[in-house]
């Protein structure tokens, strides 16, 4: 099945099953906002608390905060949001949709290096164990070509970014010919800078601050939280902030569903270090970073590392994590070295001094930072898209049958335990009453008894529980029970004493974090 069908159908299930719904549908909705259903809800908190006890649990030198949303308005002209929090936009004349210039710049290359990538499968499949990559890439002149391509406008278009030239950015979608995904018209207007925060008013900050924006990122509330966090925890460098938050920018051109929205949620730590020491610690972070993604059992071929071509003002170093969703590889996560940009911006524009005393070199300086940036949102996308699957399955007389199952990992699952009598009678739900009650303390349970057993078991798959408890007749002689397994469909007879200790060792958050 195609990649972009997948993703349609992946969005409709989103929505019957209770995880995202479009925010006010009732009114025809609101674009580029989502709310999070029942099971979406409880997702997202799993999540955040693997992010958290990843972070904050297993590191004694990291603290976590929980900011405002509403800053001081000079805050964001000491982090350069005012004058340079810009998105480069083209309107295509015929379609009249609007674009991203950069996001089709770099569309554009993924869909060469994607050419590349199916010449070398195709070659590998046609050569077999004798295949040598790197030799393929450096003689097959279509490879070359293509190549060569993506080099040329790469070099292009940093240079564009580097020097704010939008004429550039607008001459390269002409020369290669890019088109309107939507027309395919390549009538398009001039490049033009538009600014993402959203400005409101807040009574009277002051006579010249009534204007004040929602945070664009969660990052700032740390940074001005500093000083207080340093001197009240008594920190010593190295040492970490790390903060869970709403953050809010406009974007014009919102897409793919819930990947790029205008409010979402960002999970970030700030690593506060010696100045000299950064890219020691941007390595070191790279690296936990990559394996918190990897302990969740996703494929690792989905996984990659992207340098950023253009630094930001603030970095001298930067490199992506990015996923395979349906829609290509795209960022998941962010790690960057901030230098002592922010800090000593704000030590600037605020007056106050924002220093560290080192005892062991005697003296002060401002911290050097290095950064790790996460948005929760397309982390569910991520869980979502990779747990999603239509599976065709075999009965035992041989016919065929099919369920949609979320292979979500247990200890993020939204319900961990289905409890379901056979029949609505005969004492059992009570039974099964009784062993909820013993497991709720522990694990969110549902309790269900609508329908035939069967169709509980393919509601519970659609949602991603990974383990359904059957109570029967026999349950109520010899106080076993059956224990459904989501992925296999195994069953096992279990005496219900044996319960907790199963459950723990599949769905408990320490089966993840005992991997980092």
């Amino acid at each position: 099945m195609a990649s972009e069908d997948t993703f349609k159908k992946l969005i409709a299930h989103a929505k019957e099953y209770g995880f995202v719904f479009q925010s006010s549908e009732i009114y025809d909705g609101l674009s580029a906002v989502y709310d999070y259903g029942q099971y979406g809800a409880e997702l997202k908190n799993n999540i955040k608390e693997y992010w958290w006890n990843a972070m904050v649990r297993l590191n004694e030198n990291i603290v976590g905060i929980d900011s405002a949303i509403f800053m001081h308005p000079e805050i964001w002209k000491a982090s350069g949001h005012v004058g340079a929090f810009n998105d480069p936009l083209i309107d295509n004349k015929d379609s009249k949709k609007r674009y991203r210039a950069d996001v089709l710049i770099e569309d554009y290359l993924q869909k060469i290096e994607s050419k590349i990538n199916k010449e070398i499968t195709k070659a590998r499949k046609r050569f077999g164990d004798s295949f040598d990559e790197p030799q393929y890439r450096e003689t097959n002149q279509r490879v070359i070509g293509y190549q060569t391509k993506i080099n040329e406008t790469k070099t292009r278009f940093v240079k564009a970014l580097e020097q704010d030239d939008l004429k550039e950015i607008k001459q390269i979608i002409i020369d290669a010919e890019i088109a309107c995904p939507v027309t395919g018209s390549r009538n398009w207007t001039e490049v033009r800078q538009f600014n993402l925060m959203f400005s409101t008013q807040l009574g009277s900050v002051s006579e010249d601050a009534n204007t004040i924006y929602l945070r664009p990122e969660t990052a700032q509330g740390i940074f001005v939280n500093y000083l207080n966090v340093q001197k009240s925890g008594r920190m010593k460098l190295p040492f970490g902030i790390a903060q869970i938050g709403k953050a809010f920018r406009n974007e014009i051109v919102a897409r793919q569903f819930i990947f790029r929205m205008r409010e979402f949620e960002q999970m970030e730590m700030q690593f506060f270090i010696r100045p000299g020491d950064e890219m020691q610690w941007f390595e070191h972070w790279k690296t936990a970073r990559m394996k918190w993604h990897k302990a969740l059992g996703f494929s690792e071929e989905k996984y990659r590392y992207h340098d950023h071509d253009k630094l930001a003002h603030y970095a001298n170093a930067a490199t992506d994590i990015e996923f395979e969703f349906p829609f290509g590889f795209k960022e998941v996560e962010g790690i960057h070295s901030r230098t002592d940009f922010d800090l000593s911006q704000h030590q600037d524009f605020s007056g106050k001094k924002i220093q560290y005393f080192d005892s062991e070199l005697n003296k002060s300086y401002v911290p050097y930072v290095v950064e790790t940036s996460i948005g929760l949102d397309r982390m569910f996308l991520l869980i979502l898209s990779n747990a999603y699957e239509e599976e065709t399955i075999t009965k035992e007389d041989g016919t065929k049958d099919q369920r949609v199952v979320l292979r979500i990992p247990p200890a993020l699952a939204p319900v961990k335990i289905a409890v379901l009598p056979l029949v609505k009678k005969d004492g059992l739900p009570e039974k099964a009453r009784e062993i909820i009650n013993t497991l709720k303390y522990n694990y969110n349970c549902q309790y269900e008894e609508k329908d035939s057993i069967g169709r509980r078991y393919r509601r519970q798959d659609a949602i991603g529980t990974p383990l359904c408890i059957t109570v029967d007749h026999q349950s109520l002689k010899d106080n076993t029970v059956t224990l459904r397994y989501r992925d296999s469909m195994k069953q096992d007879r279990i005496k219900i004493s044996e319960l907790n200790e199963i459950i723990f060792n599949l769905v408990n958050m320490k089966t993840l974090l005992e991997k980092l």
